[in-house]
């Protein structure tokens, strides 16, 4: 891994683009916590969002929903996950319950009481970690395209066809072969698994190339696969045991779950049992016609169906 202090490992300005699709100026900035400096995109005043990313992608998933949000009356903040895009990439801290405390340390950073956080796919399991490990700091929880912790463990160690749908975590178990993969010709992989992950409305080339230039920012392969590396890696060892246990506990906030019908890399039978941890109203959506990545398949309708949500004083309903 390159050393995160040289200036070869600095992030170059493709992971900070000053306007949204819509030509909306978005303020960049970095923040302090839990011991790492991380980058933020922000727009809008109000009530704090804090957006979190997948993979293999950076802040700038969130690009259609910073600006509904902002216009909706909200906070908007995408931050970038340690290791990825504008944010350090440190040598360490990608498991799990770390990686939790970064995001609730960025809302503390920001001056807020609590937010309402946003997670897609690796985003999303953070964001049910964060929710359990610090509940009062999440007003509101939206995971989109990821089961809860406990759900994900248990349906890639017991179900042949989510295991296989997932197989790319397998195999980023081996040693650098997955980051020499990810950054050759360009990050060409990167873009193949956009391709092959999305539904029918498949994300435009200019897009794609933005996650591909970001992959191939030193180091930022090495990080983006670590956090995988300890789920699998950490099943037997005492500490994984651990944050299963953990994660048993309840979360008493109010949930969105959000899921593309066409998902193939997270199965919608292993996603839609997550209800069974949420002591608080809980409402699934399911996405017709849409892939892994919905926030960016059908913007419109991701970014309707979130506001409305965040909007609703009775979320039971």
């Amino acid at each position: 891994m390159t050393d995160p202090a040289t200036p070869s490992a600095q992030p170059s300005s493709v992971v900070r683009p000053d306007t949204l699709p819509d030509g909306t100026r978005v303020t960049h900035r970095d923040v302090a916590a839990n011991g790492a400096r991380f980058h933020i995109a922000e727009l809008g005043d109000g009530p704090l969002v804090l957006l979190l990313h997948g993979f293999p992608q950076f802040w700038w998933s969130w690009r259609h929903q910073l600006g509904a949000l902002a216009d909706a009356g909200f906070r908007a903040v995408a931050m970038d996950l340690r290791g990825v895009g504008g944010s350090d990439r440190t040598p360490r801290g990608y498991d799990p319950a770390n990686l939790a405390l970064d995001i609730t340390g960025v809302i503390r950073s920001l001056g807020e009481p609590d937010a309402a956080l946003v997670g897609h796919d690796l985003g999303g399991y953070l964001a049910w970690t964060a929710a359990v490990m610090r509940p009062k700091l999440v007003r509101r929880l939206a995971v989109a395209s990821m089961p809860h912790p406990r759900r994900w463990r248990s349906a890639m160690v017991s179900d042949v066809k989510q295991s296989s749908a997932g197989s790319y975590i397998w195999g980023f178990q081996r040693p650098w072969i997955p980051e020499r993969q990810l950054t050759a010709d360009g990050g060409e992989l990167v873009g193949k698994l956009i391709r092959d992950w999305s539904g029918p409305r498949l994300p435009d080339e200019e897009t794609v190339d933005v996650y591909r230039r970001a992959m191939c920012i030193p180091s930022t392969a090495h990080c983006a696969i670590e956090p995988y590396r300890w789920m699998v890696r950490s099943m037997a060892r005492p500490d994984g045991i651990q944050f299963n246990r953990r994660m048993k506990r309840p979360l008493r906030v109010p949930t969105l779950h959000l899921h593309g019908s066409l998902d193939p890399v997270m199965r919608i039978r292993s996603a839609a049992g997550s209800g069974e941890y949420v002591e608080a109203p809980y409402r699934w959506r399911l996405f017709d016609g849409l892939g892994h990545f919905p926030h960016e398949e059908d913007p419109v309708a991701f970014s309707t169906e979130l506001v409305n949500w965040l909007k609703d004083p009775e979320p039971d309903r």
